[in-house]
């Protein structure tokens, strides 16, 4: 459910198909995502599931897989 509901917030922000988010694919090398991509992505997750991600952990999230974990990781806590 995770992972469907956060591929489904990255494309929406991305304008692609949900079908073209792929959990190994990097924000910035393969999707070509800046700062303020991630930054509005990050904001909508949190708006989505209802929690807050410190800016000092984002820099550790390089991948789409690496946010679905994180999200995880605070959802079912």
């Amino acid at each position: 459910m995770v992972v469907e509901k956060v591929k489904k917030v990255i494309a929406d922000q991305l304008s692609m198909e949900v079908e073209e988010v792929n959990l190994e694919s990097t924000f910035t090398d393969d999707l070509g995502v800046d700062s303020l991509e991630i930054f509005e992505i990050v904001m909508s997750l949190e708006e989505e599931f209802e929690i807050e991600i410190p800016n000092e952990d984002i820099e550790n999230i390089k991948t789409i897989g690496d946010i679905v974990n994180y999200v995880k990781s605070k959802v079912e806590e």
